[in-house]
């Protein structure tokens, strides 16, 4: 949207309904011709009362335009001229000269994207704008039997109103350019407009905001009409107002998804973006909990699953739930491989945070199918070097490279936490496990919370640390404590060398806190309820040791005892 096409755009907000179809207040007739609707957009003589309906409709009419667009056109800017030339008596290479001379008054056809013959106005890029065409008396263009007008041809009715051009101008950049494109037309009075009937009522509506800045609509489906006639003859504000009011009215999944698959050009318009992200935010909130709504989830269309993969509040276990859930959605959706490696590589894809999977997850995508190999090998190998960095460097990447669409850095709310871990075979199986919590995931904790790491792997055996706020037995205070469980694997015993360590003010070294041995046997777990020795409320003080700009560090190390 051009938002400084006028020297002086306060005149935007003024309230000029008193001047509505006033000749009194009007310099030109805008004629509107009600063109009959194809069969296939005809919805049987019932308005769209609900948003399915409407949706239903739109769709009809899309799938029709695509059909009538299908001429070139080259072609049929060259038939029109020809209809053109012959009702007015030229040869076809004579109208295309003389037919601007010609003309009484313009005749603007919404269906029909702009040529660049000199005939059309001046934004090309719209979808929406009209080609503008001259006739004698506007009926020859009326009578033409062109299918982009109607399928028929026939004009069901004729409306006119008496129009100020600075007022449409100051609204529209589109009205602004033809009354202002220095050609013969822009000093025509009469304007023929040519709509059809399923679009009369949203251009009414349209042309009433232009002069009033209200709407008499309220219900959705009417508004989402308005919505589409403001973008097509670009007036912004009406489609900023027309999106605040939807926004108001109460959300539901049906509404969501049809806001987030209105036609692109919408889509791509700043007046309409405040809809769609409060769209992507209701779905996101609804089925955050993806595992628990999965049925339904895994029935939502592309645009659904990218307004769920977006957020930072997905409450899943760990990013490889994320993974598995996007393969098997894309399965689903796209049985074709080579359709489900694009739509992969080229949408999905980037909502995965492949960083935050763990490195036995991260083996599959290599030789996972549904993935371009090139693409699989790059994410894989950027994962694997962020994984390498220290924390410091991790935040620092995720908060340079952080876009709404591109988020492959930023942790969600997993509920198992990511940790980095370094194992070690010689001279003795042993790893090393980084465990990083914010300030307030630990205050969350309170007063019996509990949280989880991801698993990791030594000698065979899957093991977990667990974070808990505590009530100490001696001192009857609450505390912080850490425990180390190994996985549930049938009755095997396992021995291993265990400490804790964490990061302490002011040297911000590891210091160890708790060693101990223990022979785990499957779903055990072994720690210390006081880790710190101190009470929760100092352990949370704003002056704690244990905080290091606003992050808990904390290390375990494992042996295994031979």
């Amino acid at each position: 949207m051009d938002s400084d096409y006028m020297p002086n755009s306060s005149t935007r907000d003024g309230d000029f309904g008193f001047a509505f179809n006033d000749s009194n207040f009007s310099d030109r007739v805008l004629r509107i011709e009600i063109m009959a609707d194809s069969p296939e957009t005809r919805s049987d003589g019932e308005a769209c009362h609900s948003l399915a309906d409407w949706a239903r409709h739109r769709k009809r009419r899309r799938e029709d335009v695509k059909k009538d667009n299908e001429l070139s056109l080259k072609e049929e800017t060259g038939r029109r001229l020809g209809v053109l030339a012959g009702s007015m008596g030229f040869s076809h290479s004579t109208a295309a000269v003389d037919t601007a001379g010609c003309a009484e008054e313009q005749i603007l056809s919404c269906n029909q994207p702009d040529t660049d013959d000199g005939l059309g106005c001046d934004n090309e890029d719209e979808e929406a704008v009209a080609m503008i065409e001259e006739s004698p008396s506007g009926d020859e263009g009326a009578n033409s039997n062109d299918s982009n007008w109607s399928m028929d041809g026939s004009v069901l009715r004729v409306k006119t109103l008496h129009i100020s051009s600075p007022i449409l101008a100051a609204k529209s950049p589109f009205f602004y350019k033809l009354f202002s494109n220095g050609m013969r037309e822009s000093e025509q009075r009469h304007v023929t407009l040519r709509v059809n009937a399923s679009e009369e009522a949203a251009l009414m509506e349209l042309l009433n905001f232009m002069y009033s800045n209200t709407l008499s609509t309220t219900t959705a489906p009417a508004l989402l009409d308005v919505l589409m006639a403001a973008d097509k003859f670009e007036v912004a504000s009406c489609m900023r107002y027309c999106s605040r009011l939807l926004r108001n009215l109460p959300m539901t999944p049906e509404s969501a998804l049809l806001y987030l698959e209105l036609p692109s050009g919408v889509l791509m318009a700043e007046a309409v973006q405040p809809l769609t992200d409060a769209a992507k935010q209701f779905l996101a909130a609804r089925y955050k909990d993806i595992t628990k709504f999965q049925d339904e989830v895994m029935a939502l269309p592309l645009a659904g699953i990218e307004a769920i993969l977006s957020s930072d509040d997905l409450q899943v276990a760990s990013e490889d739930t994320v993974y598995d859930f996007v393969l098997k959605w894309a399965r689903v959706h796209y049985p074709k491989l080579e359709e489900r490696r694009e739509i992969l590589g080229s949408r999905l894809g980037r909502y995965i945070r492949f960083p935050y999977m763990t490195c036995r997850k991260l083996k599959k995508v290599l030789t996972c199918t549904d993935f371009d190999h090139e693409l699989s090998s790059k994410v894989v190998l950027e994962s694997l070097f962020f994984k390498a960095e220290a924390p410091h460097r991790q935040r620092a990447l995720a908060a340079e490279d952080s876009t709404p669409t591109n988020k492959r850095f930023i942790e969600r709310a997993y509920k198992y936490r990511p940790i980095k871990v370094i194992e070690f075979e010689l001279p003795r199986q042993q790893c090393v496990v980084y465990l990083d919590l914010k300030r307030e995931e630990c205050a969350n904790l309170f007063p019996c919370g509990r949280v989880y790491s991801q698993a990791f792997h030594l000698g065979g055996q899957g093991f977990f640390l667990s974070a808990h706020c505590n009530v100490d037995q001696q001192t009857s205070f609450h505390c912080f404590g850490l425990f180390l469980g190994m996985q549930e694997k049938g009755s095997v015993s396992f021995a291993v060398d265990y400490e804790f360590a964490a990061r302490s003010k002011p040297t911000e070294e590891y210091l160890s806190k708790y060693k101990g041995n223990y022979t785990f046997t499957g779903g055990k777990a072994v720690g210390y309820r006081n880790l710190f020795a101190i009470p929760w409320t100092s352990f949370m003080a704003e002056d704690s040791l244990y905080f290091i700009n606003g992050i808990l560090h904390l290390r375990a190390e494992l042996t295994i005892k031979h």
